[in-house]
C-alpha cells in the first residue's frame, strides 16, 4: 500500500515544500457558548486544539506575519497556507468569515487557506462563500468527526449526529470543496475493530484526506479528570501503531495522509507521555508501516 501525506501532496500542486500557519479567528463553539454545552468535547483543552496558533497577537495580517518568522528558516520557497485551528472557524455570521478568509488569503505567501470546523457549522451561504473563495485560491475544510461510534460520540459530547456529517461531506462535495476529516485512536470505549469501521466510514464518504490522532489526555481537557480517576485509559505505543496500522489498511489509497500521530502541547499533555517524543514516534511508525508493506510519502 501507498500513500501520499499531505508535504509531498503540496509540493506536487505548489511546486516546493508548503507550511500551515496556524491562526486564531477569536471563534468559539456551539459546545461551549451555551448553545450545545458551556465544557466543549472532554478531550479538547481550554484553547480549542488551537495550542499552536498565535492566539490574540493582532489581526489576521499580523498572526501571518508572527507564525511565517517562526518557520521561515525551515522554508526558503516561502508558500504557506492559512490555517483558522482553534475552535469552530465557521461559527459566525457569514459577513465576518468574509472578512477574515479574505484578509488570510490576501499575502502572495500565501498558497490557500485551511479551516478547521463542524459539520453542523456549514450552512449554505457558508459554503456558498467558501466556494467563492475556492476560486481564488485552494481551501481545504477539516471536520472533527473522530468517531462513528454513537457511545463514544455522546461520551465526547460532539453534539451532533453521523448523519450531519453525512450531509455537510454531500455538500462539501458537491460545491467542490477539499475535505480534511479528524478521527482519533484511543477514544474510551472503543475496540481496535471500532475505530478501523471509522476509518472506513471516513474513506467512504469521499473525504480528500485524513487526520490520524491518538487520544491525549490534556491537563486543562474535562476527559483529565476522568483519567485521573481510573475511568479512561490510553494506548501504549505499540498499541497505538498497531491499531494506526489497521486503520491504514481501511482507507482508499488515493487518500492523503495529513497526519499519523499528535503531539500535544508538552506543558499540557498528562498521557500518554510517550507521544512527547515526536521523533522517536515517527520513527518507530515509519519502521512499522515499512514492515508492513506502507509506504507513507
Amino acid at each position: 500500500m501507498e500513500f501520499k501525506t499531505f508535504s509531498s501532496a503540496m509540493k506536487q500542486r505548489f511546486g516546493c515544500k508548503v507550511y500551515k500557519l496556524s491562526i486564531d479567528g477569536g471563534f468559539t463553539c456551539p459546545n461551549r457558548d451555551g448553545t450545545l454545552g458551556f465544557s466543549g468535547c472532554t478531550f479538547c483543552s481550554q484553547s480549542g486544539s488551537g495550542e499552536f496558533a498565535e492566539g490574540s497577537c493582532g489581526s489576521i495580517l499580523q498572526q501571518l506575519e508572527l507564525a511565517k518568522g517562526r518557520v521561515s528558516p525551515k522554508n526558503k520557497d516561502g508558500r504557506y497556507i492559512a490555517y483558522f485551528q482553534s475552535f469552530t472557524n465557521t461559527y459566525a455570521p457569514v459577513d465576518r468569515l468574509e472578512q477574515l478568509f479574505s484578509e488570510a488569503i490576501s499575502p502572495d505567501y500565501i498558497a490557500g487557506l485551511s479551516i478547521g470546523t463542524r459539520p453542523d457549522c456549514l450552512e449554505d451561504d457558508k459554503i456558498a462563500l467558501l466556494t467563492e473563495l475556492n476560486r481564488i485560491k485552494p481551501v481545504q475544510i477539516e471536520l472533527g468527526l473522530q468517531t462513528i461510534k454513537d457511545s463514544t460520540a455522546r461520551y465526547i459530547r460532539r453534539g451532533y449526529p453521523l448523519s450531519t456529517f453525512d450531509d455537510a461531506m454531500k455538500r462539501l462535495k458537491a460545491a467542490g470543496l477539499e475535505t480534511v476529516v479528524h478521527m482519533i485512536i484511543g477514544l474510551p470505549g472503543e475496540t481496535a475493530e471500532d475505530m478501523k469501521r471509522t476509518a472506513r466510514y471516513i474513506s467512504d464518504s469521499g473525504a480528500d484526506g485524513i487526520k490520524l490522532q491518538l487520544l491525549h489526555i490534556l491537563k486543562d481537557a474535562d476527559i483529565y479528570n476522568d483519567y485521573i480517576a481510573g475511568k479512561v485509559q490510553v494506548l501504549e505505543m505499540d498499541e497505538y501503531i498497531n491499531i494506526l496500522i489497521g486503520c491504514l489498511m481501511e482507507l482508499r489509497q488515493d487518500i492523503i495522509i495529513h497526519r499519523l500521530t499528535g503531539d500535544g502541547a508538552k506543558s499540557k499533555l498528562v498521557a500518554p507521555l510517550w507521544s512527547a517524543d515526536k521523533k522517536r514516534v515517527l520513527n518507530t511508525i515509519r519502521r512499522e508501516l515499512a514492515a508492513h508493506n506502507i509506504s507513507c510519502q
